[in-house]
């Protein structure tokens, strides 16, 4: 069973049911604000109550993120971090814990790499899974064969313009969790009417046609309030531009760090955590 898998199977018992059964998957960029922050991040990150880590890949024209990851990007890339880093990175990573790690960027670097290393390599430093926005299912057969080849999940996307066949269809081709965008545009903060306008409704076609996978729901939220509106019926919550927003306002004062742990076990537990 695959880490990813196995998470969702054996979700950890908690006083508060929302917390017990909604898993959190933080995203932030390899690389962000520093390259030496990315590992003692995601480790202070899990320890805060994280149940999963999406390692964004930079890439220079980040096609579905707004400025927010475009910013993180932008300053990983000017330290100079390439696929090789982050594989180092995940390995590193990988003597402390074994917190189920998805790689997230596009398709144009893991083709400049050579997508057969580019898989070969994830999986032998331990990533989990793989989401390449710009390369849906049924377009690049590659992908998908190098995925099964080397035992990581492909997660697909979802949007609410997504008709219901596609739906199916990509529900068919992902494994790990299909991730649903909760509103159309690039990822970063929504006010609430943005963020709740029309999600009830999607939400309801998606749980009728994602039944194989575990759907995970993110772009917009912002905060526990918001995960408990927004992902009371599905699996999970991703949250990233929050949180590297904080990280920009707060670094580099001296714990800044804390304070992103701190951003996260509230996002997990509430205010009260």
């Amino acid at each position: 069973m695959s880490r990813l898998k196995h998470i969702f199977a054996n979700r950890q018992e908690s006083g508060d049911r929302f917390a017990a059964e909604k898993l959190l998957n933080i995203f932030i960029t390899a690389g962000y604000p520093g390259p030496e922050y990315t590992v003692p991040l995601v480790l202070e990150l899990e320890a805060s109550g994280a149940d999963m880590i999406e390692l964004g890949m930079p890439f220079s024209d980040p096609l579905a993120d707004g400025p927010t990851i475009q910013h993180a990007s932008n300053v990983a890339l000017q330290h100079g971090i390439t696929l090789n880093d982050i594989f180092d990175m995940v390995s590193d990573i990988r003597r402390s814990s074994g917190i189920p790690l998805i790689l997230m960027g596009y398709i144009n670097p893991v083709l400049q790499f050579g997508m057969e290393n580019f898989f070969r390599k994830a999986a032998e430093c331990g990533v989990d899974g793989v989401i390449l926005p710009d390369a849906p299912p049924g377009e690049m057969s590659e992908i998908d064969h190098c995925c099964r080849r080397y035992g990581l999940d492909m997660i697909y996307l979802v949007a609410p313009n997504t008709p219901d066949e596609r739906m199916k269809a990509i529900d068919e081709a992902s494994s790990g969790f299909v991730y649903c965008v909760s509103v159309t545009g690039v990822t970063g903060s929504r006010e609430g009417d943005e963020l709740t306008k029309s999600v009830d409704r999607f939400i309801r076609r998606v749980k009728k046609n994602i039944t194989r996978n575990p759907v995970l729901i993110g772009f917009g939220i912002r905060s526990h309030e918001d995960a408990r509106r927004i992902a009371m019926h599905t699996d999970g919550f991703i949250v990233g531009s929050s949180l590297i927003d904080l990280i920009r306002e707060e670094f580099p004062s001296g714990h800044w760090m804390e304070k992103a742990g701190q951003f996260v076990r509230e996002l997990k537990y509430g205010s009260d955590a």
